[in-house]
């Protein structure tokens, strides 16, 4: 064995002639048995007929047979992690002669990291304070809001108009809508509506013109100007609801408002550890990849610059993209993606290694407890989706994701954490 660059390997192999000539002879009859030659009948035509005229056939045959097979053998006897199927060159096959090649391919890198444990990270636990439980609980009782009619009067800021509208020119889709809520002066309100509605009374008419900014959310509409036909129908009041306890009974299992606060409160500050402890954790990952240097198999980043573009062709067809009208240059594709690729290779075997040496796996128990969950939200059986997630390799990326997690907590529970 002779280890050529990084994880790449090459195996000088031989197999005996008595070997090779063996199964050539298998082959030859395995070939009498189903060609025809015209004058004999299947498996009556002389060997040496069969072997000149599928002399070629039968040698291709006999390497497929022999070298996949010898080239595994000797990967076992040598305790390789072979990650890449093997790329034969020098091939010697000649009659009466062993046959000679070269494998070459990766094999899984051999490394260990040193210091994992005691990883220097900023780190400082989130607090919560009592204005951060009043703005949440406003945006709860924002969601409880009612509207009331008020009698009609000239639209100001503040107000809660009901109107009609319906596009007339400015985009290649139609809008159309009988009865649209539009807060006039609201954040969320384009200029261009509230500018033209206010001094407005319910019964009015109005066309105007409405320009939508370049980086409006809908595509078909950014930066495009579009000329509205507006009917104001109607004011309205919003309406909140008292923070007292039946406030806080209507929300689900709470008996007084203070019950409320405490759930809002739990809920900011785990939402705040989750959020600065992956933050630390990433830091944590980040430090190891650049503090260990070890080879890493060219298929892994290519595999994972294929599954970085595989998500963004993904999220552009969510977005209604069709993503067969790219027409990618992988060369180029795979230069611009490999040093982000290599990282998380890095990072994905570094986080093996500790998983390893620390005897980190997920359980059945936890892999059980997230096939129930998935079952309930898709509204699945559990057996059903078992069967699914088993067949589509799902269930074992599960694992794999329950494993890289215990293991960034066990780096994050054992960090050396100081203040910023």
């Amino acid at each position: 064995m002779a280890l050529l660059e990084g994880c790449k390997h090459e195996l000088e192999i031989s197999i005996p002639v008595e070997d090779v000539e063996k199964e050539t002879a298998k082959v030859a009859e395995q070939f009498r048995e189903r060609v025809h030659l015209k004058g004999f009948r299947a498996g009556k035509a002389p060997m040496s007929l069969i072997r000149k005229n599928y002399d070629s056939d039968i040698r291709q045959k006999v390497l497929e047979n022999l070298v996949p097979k010898a080239v595994d053998a000797r990967v076992a006897a040598e305790q390789l992690r072979a990650v890449s199927r093997p790329n034969v060159t020098d091939l010697h096959f000649h009659d009466g002669k062993d046959l000679h090649f070269k494998a070459n391919f990766e094999v899984f890198p051999q490394f260990e990291i040193p210091n994992y444990n005691g990883v220097e990270v900023v780190y400082k636990e989130p607090e919560v304070t009592d204005e951060d439980v009043t703005k949440r609980i406003d945006e709860i009782r924002e969601t409880k809001a009612t509207y009331a009619n008020e009698d009609p009067r000239p639209l100001a800021d503040g107000d809660y108009a009901v109107v009609s509208l319906e596009s007339l020119s400015g985009t290649d889709e139609g809008i159309k809508a009988d009865e649209v809520q539009v807060l006039i002066g609201g954040p969320e309100t384009l200029p261009g509506f509230t500018e033209n509605l206010t001094g407005s009374s319910p019964g009015d008419e109005k066309e105007f013109d409405v320009t939508y900014p370049g980086d409006y959310g809908r595509e078909t509409l950014a930066g495009k100007t579009v000329r509205f036909k507006v009917g104001v129908k109607g004011l309205r009041r919003k309406e909140l609801p008292e923070l007292n306890d039946e406030f806080a009974q209507d929300l689900g299992d709470f008996r007084t408002l203070d019950e409320v606060k405490d759930a809002v409160r739990k809920s900011i500050l785990a939402q705040r550890q989750n959020d600065a402890q992956r933050e630390a954790k990433d830091k944590i990952v980040d430090k190891l990849v650049d503090t260990n240097e070890f080879p890493v198999p060219e298929i892994f980043v290519d595999r994972q610059i294929e599954n970085r573009v595989e998500q963004r062709l993904r999220a552009l067809q969510s977005e209604g993209v069709d993503p067969k009208s790219f027409k990618l240059d992988w060369e180029k594709v795979k230069a611009a993606q490999k040093d982000a690729a290599l990282r998380e290779v890095k990072a994905s075997l570094v986080l093996g290694k500790v998983a390893e040496r620390e005897s980190i796996h997920a359980t059945n128990e936890e892999v059980d407890r997230e096939l129930d969950r998935i079952a309930r939200q898709e509204k699945q059986p559990v057996a059903a989706m078992r069967r699914k997630l088993t067949e589509n390799g799902e269930l074992g990326r599960i694992a794999s994701h329950i494993q890289t997690e215990k293991t960034l907590n066990y780096l994050f529970e054992h960090a050396t954490k100081t203040a910023e």
